[in-house]
């Protein structure tokens, strides 16, 4: 019986928490039993004794002999009802303490579920809260105690959490509008400069230059905003959105670059598949996955746009051509200013984190995919219709 009960608490060791309470109830009253059986049986094992009395007169020894022989198998035949009762009595705790170890493990786990029901309910509230939900609080009521204590340290966490979060946020808005005014005062000046009668050839080389480089911040700039917006909370002014319309203007405004480049373009996509969302976020979420499928590609590649709407969600793909990524590479796509190769340094490396942003904010999800003939998946996820409200 002890073996089984060894084996269940080597096993728990290594299991949940509940198994390891279970397993610590069985095996204490386990322990508890058993010296109590132990015990039972030491002060029930006494034995009889006989003295025989000295000094008696010859006349009386065989009255004696005859009494203590009657005696003595008295005391045998005691002794054996002795026995036999100790033996019932062994047989019967053994008997008891089996269906009791059983037992206990039975309310080892009930009470064991009960004690950690709390933990599983703080567990499960907090999987719950991610970044787009810090808002949320567990709130957890009931007697000050150690449970009650640690939801309060969590919940003091996710406030913390919100703080910062929301001050990066607005910190990063700010400063890329901010930003912007400088930006225009120097382009300004170059324009001027430019104007001039009769400008130098450098003047004219250098503002060229200098004009590429603030048309790059200031697109930089522009993807802080949008960036900001999208992470900020759920999307304002939202209306339904047909991702295919959206799809068709963003190919229409890069046909140059897909002449260009030769790029087969093959568009595959339903005659509506209309998510509800925040138009100038989706726009950008559209524009920007056309965009790193028309940019990033190879001379003579290809590119396909398929869409699924069935009701039930609404998936947006563009597949692209190319050499073979590692997905390792490919999953950290999503986070700012992540690149694929050094091809790829011309780029803010903001494209595809906006796509994320904006994808998680209308309640979807961004998938990337290295294919294993080469090239990328980026398919987008949103909810149909309404549901997205």
């Amino acid at each position: 019986m002890l073996e089984p009960m060894l084996g269940l608490m080597i096993k728990a060791h290594h299991g949940t928490a509940q198994a390891r309470f279970t397993a610590l109830y069985a095996a204490v009253f386990l322990l508890s039993g058993t010296g109590l059986l132990g015990l039972t049986i030491l002060l029930s094992g006494g034995s009889m004794t006989s003295v025989a009395p000295a000094g008696r007169p010859p006349g009386a020894q065989s009255e004696l002999a005859a009494a203590q022989q009657h005696i003595q198998v008295l005391q045998d035949q005691l002794a054996g009802v002795h026995e036999q009762q100790s033996r019932r009595l062994l047989a019967g705790s053994l008997v008891a303490l089996t269906v009791m170890a059983v037992v206990s493990v039975a309310l080892g786990r009930v009470l064991a579920r009960r004690v950690l029901r709390p933990l599983r309910l703080i567990t499960g509230a907090t999987r719950r809260i991610s970044a787009d939900s810090l808002d949320r609080r567990l709130a957890v009521t009931g007697p000050a105690d150690e449970v009650k204590e640690l939801a309060d340290t969590i919940d003091g966490l996710l406030e913390r959490l919100e703080a910062s979060f929301t001050a990066q946020r607005r910190f990063v808005a700010n400063a890329s509008h901010e930003l912007r005014t400088p930006l225009a005062t120097m382009r300004a000046s170059l324009d001027v400069a430019v104007a001039k009668r009769d400008p130098a050839p450098s003047t004219v080389a250098l503002a060229g230059r200098l004009r590429a480089q603030l048309d790059r911040v200031d697109h930089l700039l522009d993807g802080f905003l949008v960036l900001a917006r999208a992470q900020h909370g759920p999307p304002a002014g939202v209306a339904p959105v047909d991702l295919a319309v959206l799809a068709g203007a963003a190919l229409r405004e890069r046909t140059a670059e897909v002449a260009a480049k030769r790029l087969a373009v093959a568009v595959d996509l339903p005659s509506e598949m209309t998510t509800w969302g925040s138009p100038a976020l989706l726009a950008r979420l559209v524009d920007n996955v056309v965009d790193n499928a028309v940019a990033h590609n190879e001379e003579g590649g290809w590119i396909r746009i398929a869409g699924l709407a069935d009701g039930r969600r609404t998936v947006f793909t563009v597949e692209t051509g190319g050499r073979v990524f590692d997905q390792r590479e490919v999953d950290r796509l999503a986070q700012p200013f992540e690149r694929l190769g050094a091809e790829r340094t011309g780029s803010s490396g903001l494209g595809l984190s906006i796509v994320a942003a904006v994808a998680a904010a209308h309640g979807g999800r961004l998938e990337l995919a290295a294919r294993p003939e080469g090239g990328l998946r980026v398919s987008i996820s949103l909810p149909p219709g309404r549901a997205a409200a």
